[in-house]
């Protein structure tokens, strides 16, 4: 069934990598939440609430586009025209999100990994709109992309591809993963191993750090990062990321514009050959994580909670875990974060989201992935 605009208004890292290793935190706590099932999914990876907070979008990382409704049935429709993508991997359809005036112009944003020549692969970034029932580009009738990582490299790893929006709605901030390259993080010259803030056309945003040197380097806002699969803004309007470090050494960075956050430089963790990396603390020069993992949680998305439900937690990190099979709470002061607890849930959770009283929705990872909601016992 397909997707109209009056309808919705109306309504309104892939598998475990090796040496990944977890171990319970010194403060965990048990049957904490009341659960409640609301929908199966297919390798879900992000979703969006929709305006009213009654459904959302979800989307799977094979290239469909689910759309949730939170009525007597629990409904879960799909939405067409969703672009071909380069399934497999870590790669296929990535993230959603609504464009700030989404109620007024039925704009969304996805990303989706596309193959290239010679078994290359690459992330990119479309803007949509809600209209005839089907998922229409802007840019055309046909499928078209606003932002591409740049260059197309062979393997099916680090992605990233997360999007989110300033909070005074003009700019746009994307993650572009490192794609197990290495180096590409450093280097300037191309958008990978970067966060990039562009306009809500995918053009480079004015003011960036880099923008003398034009072309992609005028895309960047920070640099040496690695696989980030959280990207967010706190309350007070800085912007946060959350990312895989090898074998160990994840990290959630405040991110800062022209900083160099140290991939492959430096880190918490070793290769996973065993061969040791220089740790972050050895060079005070790089920006410094503000809370690191060693063994690692391997997380998903995280979210910065507003207290409504559990006041207590008002202003921290909650993260989904997939090689911790929870939350993990974190809680800010200035630049550092501390770890408050963690919450075994018995599965991978790849996805996390507030609803507007308060409650936590969440998406597990991988096949036959529910969608649960979380509330005070």
């Amino acid at each position: 069934m397909a997707l109209s605009p009056l309808a919705l208004l109306a309504a309104s890292c892939g598998s475990p990598a090796a040496g990944d290793s977890t171990k319970p935190s010194a403060v965990e706590v048990k049957d904490q939440f009341k659960v409640e099932v609301l929908g199966t999914f297919d390798e879900p990876w992000a979703m969006v609430l929709l305006p009213g907070g009654k459904s959302a979008l979800i989307t799977e990382r094979s290239g469909h586009l689910r759309w949730w409704i939170d009525d007597e049935k629990k409904s879960i429709l799909e939405v067409t025209g969703v672009p071909k993508v380069a399934y497999g991997g870590q790669g296929g359809l990535g993230d959603i999100a609504l464009a700030p005036d989404f109620e007024k112009s039925h704009v969304a944003y996805l990303s989706w990994v596309e193959a290239g020549p010679d078994g290359t692969r690459g992330a990119v970034l479309g803007r949509a709109t809600f209209g005839n029932g089907t998922l229409v580009f802007v840019a055309s009738l046909d499928i078209k992309v606003i932002w591409r990582q740049t260059p197309k490299v062979t393997g099916r790893g680090h992605f990233s591809h997360r999007i989110a929006f300033s909070p005074d709605g003009k700019y746009m901030f994307v993650s572009s993963g490192e794609r197990q390259k290495f180096t590409p993080a450093q280097d300037l010259s191309n958008n990978l191993g970067k966060v990039l803030r562009l306009n809500l056309d995918g053009t480079p945003a004015a003011g960036n750090p880099f923008a003398d040197k034009g072309g992609v380097s005028a895309q960047i806002w920070s640099y040496g990062h690695r696989n980030l699969l959280g990207l967010q803004f706190d309350a007070s309007g800085q912007l946060w990321d959350l990312e895989h470090g090898p074998a160990g050494g994840d990290e959630l960075n405040r991110i800062e514009p022209g900083k160099n956050y140290g991939w492959p430089l430096v880190s918490d963790g070793d290769n996973y050959d065993g061969s040791p990396i220089p740790r972050n603390s050895t060079r005070p020069d790089l920006a410094q994580p503000a809370i690191s993992w060693n063994p690692v949680i391997a997380p998903g998305d995280f979210i910065f909670y507003s207290g409504k439900m559990w006041p207590e937690w008002k202003g921290q990190a909650l993260i989904a875990g997939m090689g911790y099979p929870g939350l993990v709470r974190v809680k800010i002061d200035g630049d550092k974060g501390r770890e408050e607890a963690r919450y075994p849930l018995g599965h991978r959770i790849r996805e996390i989201r507030e609803a507007p009283d308060g409650s936590l929705l969440l998406l597990e990872d991988g096949k036959g992935g529910r969608l649960l909601r979380l509330t005070r016992k």
